[in-house]
């Protein structure tokens, strides 16, 4: 249906290459009842103060593409400061580029000025530092990224405006930049991650003329603030595409800026499966609207080199949990100087690891007292994942399962007698004098 309404818009104006172009409603089928109340409610109160007011970018690409979008954008012709002061619960957030944050209860409709088409400031690599100039509809459709994001929709009069075929692209299932991409790509190289995030995300490929520059200017993501790449980092993640678009990155040669051990990681016996099944684990729970765990994510990405460090230092005689705080200390250290994890991510990612050989641990109260740990069910789950690519005995993962079902009788039936010489066993043996241990059962109650 999508596609046959788009058919009948891309008749009427297949091919143009720029200039306003104006699609009805019986052509492109988004009525005004497919958008929430609070999307209305900020395009109405601006238009009826006097200002141009357009619902943009990916909400009005995914209508077209027949999906629900998440976000609602406003594009307007009033200034941050007009915005902010006709909707009294507003802020207006960033320096590079002003923005208005509009709220109703728990949604938020991010409202920006049209962009002009004047010189911003930009550093030497060509980057954009300041742009702060505003100018027409016409001039921000022009300052987009590409041409499936450049589309404005106009809520009162149903209608769709397109400036640079963004609907005949959609209906190829094509990202095209607008203008000179190595130009637009040295502007804001966070535009060649959005490009892969996006096509892998939504399906579509990335037209030839904006793919060819993309390896070449991959380092330009160098100069990039860090926040600025966790933060696409984030969106690629929970994209719902996580692994397409992870191997899109690799395929581009785009990963090297902010995740340096994708490669080691992807050779690593059980690498590839450990990756996959993360990911598209993470995947599934976002297509089926449940939460899911930035740090549980990273921690899936960095581990097997966790992994592999943790047992050459082992190997080379240092005790276990040191050996393995020190390779969670090594593994942080190279990565941050790409992409430092923020850390209340990092705090979560950390936790997960350290209680990976808590698991081995099945005699006498330890399992009890893992089981009272606020990260035991990410751990556990951590757990499950390492078994389900073969890097620990499926076994193990089962015993788990069953032991934190189980009623605290059948938990003490359970659990693994410790074996002569055992310094668990020693331990309690030395506590034995002193009255005894307290059984596992009481000590979890």
């Amino acid at each position: 249906m999508i596609r046959n309404l788009i058919g009948r818009v891309f008749r009427l104006t297949k091919h143009h290459g720029g200039g306003r172009v104006v699609i009805p409603l019986k052509r492109h089928g988004i009525s005004r009842n497919r958008l929430p109340s609070f999307a209305l409610k900020t395009t109405d109160q601006l238009q009826a103060a006097g200002f141009e007011a357009y619902i943009v970018g990916g909400a009005v690409r995914d209508l077209l593409l027949g999906k629900d979008p998440k976000d609602f954008d406003v594009a307007t012709n009033a200034t941050p400061e007009e915005v902010h002061k006709l909707f009294r619960r507003s802020r207006i957030i960033g320096r590079r580029f002003k923005l208005v944050h509009v709220l109703f209860g728990d949604e938020m409709v991010e409202v920006s000025t049209f962009r002009g088409s004047g010189d911003a400031a930009t550093d030497e690599a060509g980057r954009i530092i300041r742009d702060n100039t505003w100018g027409s509809q016409e001039d921000d459709a022009k300052r987009r990224d590409f041409t499936v994001n450049a589309l404005f929709y106009d809520p009162n009069r149903e209608e769709i405006i397109d400036f640079h075929g963004g609907v005949a692209d959609i209906e190829k299932k094509r990202m095209t930049m607008i203008g000179v991409p190595a130009v637009r790509y040295r502007e804001d190289p966070v535009r060649m991650l959005r490009a892969v995030r996006l096509a892998a995300k939504l399906g579509l490929s990335i037209d030839p003329a904006t793919r060819k520059p993309i390896r070449e200017l991959a380092s330009l993501l160098e100069n990039v603030p860090s926040s600025r790449l966790f933060d696409e980092m984030l969106k690629l993640l929970f994209s719902g595409q996580s692994w397409a678009c992870l191997m899109q990155l690799r395929d581009e040669g785009l990963h090297h800026g902010f995740f340096p051990l994708l490669d080691k990681m992807m050779a690593m016996p059980h690498g590839e499966a450990f990756l996959r099944t993360a990911l598209e684990n993470t995947d599934r729970r976002i297509r089926e609207d449940k939460p899911v765990s930035a740090g549980y994510v990273f921690a899936s990405l960095l581990w097997l080199e966790v992994l592999d460090n943790w047992d050459k230092r082992k190997a080379a005689g240092e005790k276990p949990m040191l050996a393995l705080f020190a390779a969670i200390d090594e593994v942080e250290a190279v990565q941050e100087q790409k992409l430092a994890i923020p850390r209340r991510y990092g705090s979560t990612m950390k936790e997960i690891w350290t209680l990976q050989p808590r698991f081995e641990q099945r005699t006498g109260i330890k399992p009890f007292r893992l089981l009272e740990h606020p990260r035991f069910r990410a751990g556990y789950d951590f757990l499950c994942l390492r078994a389900s690519s073969g890097e620990v005995d499926q076994a193990l993962a089962d015993w788990w399962t069953t032991f934190q079902a189980a009623d605290n009788q059948q938990r003490e039936a359970m659990l693994v007698r410790a074996q002569p010489g055992d310094p668990a066993a020693k331990k309690r043996r030395r506590r034995g004098p002193r009255g005894g241990a307290k059984s596992a059962q009481d000590n979890a109650q």
